[in-house]
C-alpha cells in the first residue's frame, strides 16, 4: 500500500514546462522530453512525422509553445 502511495504520489507533482537547457525552438519537444523521461531527439522526430504527416502537428505545437510555462532554474 505505501508503494502505491509513493507512486502516485510522486507522479502527482510532475509538472509539464517547456525546457530551458534542451531547447531548440520554444523548448517544447525537451519539455515533453524531460516530462515522459525519454530522449528529446525521439519526441522531435514524432513531432516532425506530425507536422508532414497531417499538418495538425504544427498548429498543436504552436498551441504548446503558447500555453506551457517555462521551468524556472
Amino acid at each position: 500500500m505505501f508503494f502505491c502511495y509513493n507512486v502516485i504520489g510522486d507522479s502527482m507533482k510532475k509538472k509539464l514546462y517547456k525546457s530551458i537547457e534542451d531547447k531548440r525552438i520554444a523548448g517544447v519537444c525537451g519539455g515533453i522530453a524531460e516530462y515522459l523521461d525519454v530522449d528529446s531527439t525521439i519526441v522531435r522526430l514524432i513531432t516532425l512525422l506530425f507536422v508532414f504527416g497531417c499538418g495538425a502537428g504544427l498548429l498543436a505545437y504552436i498551441v504548446a509553445a503558447i500555453i506551457m510555462p517555462i521551468k524556472e532554474k
